[in-house]
């Protein structure tokens, strides 16, 4: 197991962390009925907070910040040594979790995407972890909460007797949520983005050996061009030139953020 505190990666604090070590410290959180920020993070996730200060500063001040991608990996592993041998993806860290959750009777609610997608991922989840305890699920609605929505949330989030808030709502929004709602809900708040659609069998993942090679980036880019272009071309080439820059020491990058101007109450 590991669990070795952050790293600087272009200013974004990554986790050197595995996946025992992760699925360790959410589960205990949600037995203390501690609040917990947890995200799993791929390049365009860590640019998000490179180019938005206040977005830096959230994810910053998360709990815990796994290296979701390849990429990702692979450039703590060069600024930093960390010689993880493995990345921690989100899908997986699901899975993971939801096996701990099912083998000590600890209730999960599902939070994000539309209707379906939640309806058919709990489904999907129940019968693959038999026994698991869904506390409730509910989709998206899409737009910021205004403060009495967010407060009903919350409410039926506590009232449901979920330990732990699984979300799926995209980045950076779903690490908004997470970052606003920890201490309202007073339990993990795990952000795990794709997850929703690939458990729900909506969408296929890529093969374990695309998956390996870093190049899962490439294949939704493939199925989606007019979406993600812009995110895997402009976002990708920047965080390659900006961690060779880092790993040479000609950057030094500042992990400090200007502090959130109010919240977004996302849902």
């Amino acid at each position: 197991m590991r669990d070795e505190g952050k790293g600087n990666l272009l200013g974004v604090l990554v986790d050197i962390v595995d996946y025992e070590g992760a699925v360790g410290r959410i589960v205990t959180a949600a037995l203390r009925g501690h609040g917990m920020a947890v995200t799993a993070l791929a390049a365009h996730g860590v640019m998000t907070g490179v180019l938005d200060g206040k977005h830096r500063y959230r994810l910053n001040h998360f709990d815990l910040t796994t290296p979701d991608g390849q990429g990702v990996r692979w450039a703590m592993n060069l600024v930093h040594g960390a010689a993880l041998k493995d990345r921690v993806y989100g899908p997986r860290l699901t899975l993971d979790l939801c096996e701990i959750l099912r083998e000590r009777g600890i209730p999960a609610y599902f939070y994000g995407s539309r209707r379906d997608v939640v309806e058919r991922l709990t489904q999907k989840l129940k019968q693959r972890f038999p026994g698991l305890i869904v506390a409730g699920a509910e989709p998206s609605v899409f737009r910021a909460l205004n403060p009495d929505e967010r407060e009903r949330l919350v409410d039926r989030i506590r009232a449901s007797g979920a330990k732990i808030t699984f979300v799926g709502l995209g980045c950076p929004r779903q690490e908004v949520f997470a970052y606003e709602y920890r201490d309202a809900l007073s339990m993990p708040v795990v952000a795990v983005g794709a997850a929703f659609d690939y458990h729900a069998g909506l969408q296929r993942e890529p093969p374990l050996w695309v998956q390996a090679a870093g190049l899962q980036w490439f294949a939704r880019l493939v199925k989606e061009p007019g979406r993600l272009w812009k995110r895997y071309t402009t976002y990708n080439l920047a965080f390659v030139t900006l961690v060779a820059l880092q790993a040479c020491r000609f950057w030094h990058p500042d992990p400090s953020g200007a502090e959130p101007a109010g919240e977004r109450l996302y849902g």
